[in-house]
């Protein structure tokens, strides 16, 4: 029986009970006119009861309980309406409150939540840094921030006061041990105050070097044990998660040491896009596309990842990660094993993220001569992006004048597995190339007999193109007859975008991110043994260049598509790289 059911008599249930009559027959007469010999004998139950025997037996005490239960009224004003589930009562704990991320991304992202009524009314967020803020300076801080990077302006200011009443200030340093203490005190008064009912999440909008500390100061303090009555709690991890392999390994064994796997959230935003969330309704949502996502079919895959910007004064970041780290080990592969993974058995976060690992692990690891032939690094000189001059790489703030980290990188990789076998994916993404983009093009094979020869040019081969930024949107190009006399076959292309579809306005990917965190769902978040298997992928490229000879960079300008090598690399196997 459900919890907002109506209660029932015992002795209104159609169910045999120790001191009410039994049932009547479907004849109507009761069970005491049935002959003795027709009556199955007792069987001890809970309570007294007997518990039902026989096929006929089984179907009315299930029907009682149906008829006890009953059906909840239908209400007509939320017939054809989307119903969302608000989250549990929770306060959201922010380390790194002061930072760069917390103020463009995650606040924004919350605040959007708030005012669309998709959390709670018991909510409260601790906002935690260094510097030494009021709890009004600190709001006036943040109502500045929006004001500059909230998706719906103008701030409302009445939302804006109802919100900014749940922030608190908490400074402390992150390898303080007081702090933590303090953050125990704070949190169980809010819960007392804004009836958050013990419920906790965790976001570390920090640099990677404070992961450790903050999750060990958390144990330490108990603030990662989950309470019988309710009172979960939940920690979300931003990216890079680890430099490389071993540095993966060792953090995902300090994390395990404080928190169970099924409370850590390794949150990557690409996942959170509406256009990536779509790969999976797309693929498994619609019949006539499944059959043909296979080797028989499909001559190649394309993902390009590509950023119009520079390191915007992160150069010190950029330094250590690469476009190696920053894009191929998490963007490039996360959007490799939708493409390419199995239907899951069900629509749960641990069935999809089973068929994502299984790619992972069907990719073989490369060696120094497989990295030559198969990956291309580039680095970005001077040129001309957006009719603007800019300098190149090694020019940007905080970065070494003879610098070797690329900003560029391109990958043929194979899934060997059934379906993909033999299919080449070709990944890349770089800085400062011509415009923002994210594309995942499927191309497939040429028709197998060229039957309209009479056609002035040959027509291009079937491509589906999924848009996921900035256009959202899917493209399918076939080929058609150009109006006239004679047979005259052209490529045409039948476009979808979701805003003139849908007439809405999609949802940012941190806000989709935070509320599926609240709400307990990890379905677009990375499992440990994930992370690993990326890394164990993308590891062997890192050490290869480590091991070989200095590159010559920087190989490629401003504004142009990347390095000669990587469109070379296409060309020896007969393709190119997609237009986008």
């Amino acid at each position: 029986m459900t919890d907002d059911a109506p209660v029932v008599a015992a002795d209104e249930l159609a169910l045999p009970t120790a001191d009410a009559p039994d049932p009547p027959t479907a004849e109507g007469a009761a069970a005491s006119d049935v002959p003795d010999a027709a009556k199955a004998p007792p069987r001890p139950g809970r309570a007294g009861e007997e518990s039902p025997r026989t096929a006929r037996d089984l179907r009315l005490a299930r029907l009682g309980k149906r008829r006890a239960t009953g059906k909840p009224l239908d209400n007509p004003l939320r017939e054809g309406l989307r119903l969302e589930r608000v989250p549990d009562p929770a306060t959201f704990v922010l380390f790194g409150s002061t930072g760069d991320l917390a103020h463009r991304k995650v606040v924004p992202a919350l605040f959007q939540l708030w005012r669309t009524n998709l959390l709670p009314h018991e909510f409260a967020i601790v906002a935690i840094g260094r510097r030494p803020y009021t709890d009004d300076a600190f709001r006036a801080e943040l109502r500045a921030s929006l004001d500059e990077f909230s998706r719906v302006l103008p701030i409302e200011t009445a939302v804006w006061d109802e919100f900014a009443s749940r922030i608190r200030y908490q400074l402390g340093s992150f390898d303080d041990p007081a702090l933590y203490d303090q953050l125990v005190v704070r949190l169980d008064d809010l819960d007392r105050e804004r009836g958050t009912l013990g419920n906790r999440l965790y976001y570390l909008a920090t640099q990677p070097s404070a992961f450790a500390e903050i999750i060990a100061g958390l144990g330490r303090v108990g603030l990662d044990h989950e309470q019988h009555a309710g009172g979960w709690r939940r920690i979300v991890i931003e990216k890079p998660f680890g430099r490389d392999l071993t540095s993966a390994i060792r953090l995902n064994r300090e994390v395990g040491k404080v928190f169970r796997e099924s409370q850590v959230y390794r949150i990557d935003h690409y996942l959170g896009k509406e256009t990536v969330r779509n790969i999976l309704v797309f693929r498994f949502g619609n019949g006539i596309f499944e059959p043909i996502w296979h080797r028989r079919y499909v001559d190649h895959v394309q993902i390009t990842v590509a950023e119009s910007i520079g390191v915007e004064k992160r150069g010190s970041f950029y330094e250590e990660a690469g476009a190696s780290r920053d894009f191929l080990q998490n963007h490039l592969m996360q959007l490799l094993s939708l493409v390419a993974m199995e239907p899951p058995a069900t629509f749960d976060a641990e069935a999809l993220r089973d068929e994502k690992v299984k790619v992972l692990r069907a990719i073989e690891p490369m060696n120094p001569d497989t990295v030559a032939a198969n990956v291309v690094r580039g680095q970005y000189g001077p040129g001309w992006v957006t009719a603007g001059q800019v300098g190149g790489y090694r020019s940007e703030p905080e970065v070494d004048p003879e610098s070797e980290t690329e900003t560029y990188v391109a990958a043929r990789l194979f899934v060997d597995d059934w379906r993909w076998a033999g299919v080449p994916f070709y990944l890349r993404a770089g800085k400062r190339l011509p415009k923002r983009a994210t594309e995942i093009a499927i191309q497939f094979k040429q028709v197998p007999h060229a039957l309209f020869k009479e056609s002035s040019v040959d027509p291009e081969a079937n491509l589906l193109a999924l848009r996921i930024q900035p256009d959202e949107g899917i493209l399918l190009r076939f080929a058609a007859k150009v109006p006239g006399l004679g047979v005259d076959v052209r490529a045409v292309n039948m476009d979808f975008t979701y805003g003139s579809a849908f007439s809405v306005d999609s949802p940012d990917a941190y806000e989709t991110l935070i509320l599926d965190a609240l709400l307990g769902d990890a379905s677009l978040f990375t499992r440990a043994d994930e992370v690993e298997k990326a890394w164990a992928i993308v590891n062997p490229i890192i050490d290869a260049w480590a091991d070989g000879p200095a590159p010559d960079f920087p190989n490629y300008a401003a504004g142009s598509w990347g390095p000669v090598d990587s469109d070379s690399m296409l060309a020896r196997d007969g393709r190119r790289w997609r237009r986008i």
